[in-house]
């Protein structure tokens, strides 16, 4: 009861806050996960996670909108997240207290200049990027795009689909995405057994359940899934 009266007794706002996450999880993988994780409840604006000692085991998840943070905090109170429950409640303040954390926290009135100069720092980075071929939106995972697909989507859909089984097959996955980012998805599911991705064709993955029955109710929850906004999800039976 005392989660919940804390949940509840800080006004609603579009950032929760959320404690008992894994330690041992490194911060980039840890920010990717909660992304994947809460980005089914709406626009995610940003995740905030800290290396320092202080903030161990907390990030922040800044929704665009107070409906999308309220349903993520109701959903995914007590979710298993790296074999810890989450515990989670809206951030008592909105920002500042966040910029203070991570060292980048301006005054209201320089703000704007700090942002103009920010902004030109990441157009020049991009131009950059672009220069060497590569799409700016990967680089803050380190990755190199993911090959298209010719024809969108709608190529990827097996002429002949596979019979139900108990293995998924799981396409149009961003470049950035990881095992363990699938595996928060998909161990929400009952019968979840593991996932497999293939290093050499980046964009898809597959997923074992215990039976066609289990596979099936995971398909048909996660179908359209957005890991990203330009990246639902394509989900079929896996050919055997």
């Amino acid at each position: 009861m005392a989660e919940v009266n804390a949940a509840t007794e800080t006004p609603q706002n579009m950032t929760i806050y959320i404690n008992n996450l894994n330690e041992k999880i490194k911060i980039e993988e840890l920010k990717k996960s909660l992304h994947a994780v809460f980005s089914q409840f709406g626009k995610i604006l940003e995740v905030l996670a800290f290396k320092t000692l202080k903030h161990k085991g907390q990030a922040w998840v800044i929704f665009e909108d107070v409906t999308s943070a309220s349903n993520a905090l109701r959903q995914m109170q007590g979710f298993p997240f790296y074999d810890k429950p989450m515990r989670i409640q809206y951030a008592r303040t909105k920002s500042d207290i966040i910029a203070k954390a991570d060292g980048t926290f301006v005054p209201r009135e320089k703000r704007k200049r700090h942002d103009d100069k920010g902004k030109k720092r990441k157009d020049q980075n991009d131009a950059n990027l672009a220069g060497m071929g590569i799409n700016p939106a990967y680089s803050a995972y380190g990755a190199t795009p993911a090959i298209p697909y010719p024809g969108g989507a709608k190529s990827m859909v097996p002429e002949a689909p596979a019979p139900p089984n108990n293995i998924l097959f799981i396409q149009n996955l961003p470049n950035e995405t990881t095992p363990m980012m699938l595996q928060m998805l998909f161990l929400q599911y009952p019968g979840f057994k593991e996932v497999r991705m293939v290093e050499t064709k980046p964009g898809i993955a597959f997923v074992e359940y215990g039976d066609e029955m289990q596979s099936t109710a995971a398909m048909q929850a996660l179908q359209g899934f957005k890991i990203t906004p330009q990246n639902p999800m394509l989900i079929t039976y896996a050919k055997k």
